[in-house]
């Protein structure tokens, strides 16, 4: 037995018409999110003449972004293309999962513990992290937003958990 991987052809799920998987599934994705943010704008004041309601934005956006989608799923029908590849989820996991925390934990913990604590769960999505160096930007980054946040910006936020300034 060999390390070396098989030649043998992958089946694939999609139809034979389909050439380009890769544009195809792209542009199918494209077209997905276009048609939730048309639905997630629906709701909002449109367009009156020449001024701008709330929801004109998105919704021309959003057909922006439908009708390039469609064109990337075209392409993908039309030209050859690469095979649907691999993709690593650590990045986009553990950054969503440092969006979720700061948003969870800005106003318990406060500016200063949730920006470093977010900070450094982001770091996690790479494998190639410096520890050292994570947490010297770590403190840094999260200075400049203590200072820039509350003194400069003069936004009330709140800076240390709760249960240490009581």
């Amino acid at each position: 037995m060999s390390d070396t991987p098989s030649e043998a052809p992958v089946k694939s799920i999609l139809p034979e018409w389909v050439r380009g998987p890769q544009d195809f599934i792209g542009g199918l994705a494209m077209v997905a999110v276009a048609l939730f943010a048309l639905w997630a704008s629906s709701d909002l004041q449109g367009m009156h003449g020449f001024s701008f309601g709330a929801g004109t934005a998105p919704r021309m956006f959003a057909v922006l972004l439908l009708l390039l989608g469609a064109a990337v799923a075209l392409m993908g029908v039309l030209k050859d293309g690469p095979d649907i590849a691999a993709y690593s989820w650590r990045g986009p996991l553990f950054v969503s999962a440092a969006i979720v925390f700061f948003a969870v934990g800005i106003r318990p913990l406060g500016l200063v513990v949730s920006a470093f604590a977010a900070f450094l769960i982001a770091a996690l999505g790479s494998h190639e992290t410096k520890w050292i160096e994570a947490i010297i930007v770590g403190a840094c980054l999260t200075l400049g937003c203590a200072l820039l946040f509350p003194y400069v910006l003069g936004l009330p936020m709140p800076m240390f958990p709760r249960f240490l300034i009581q």
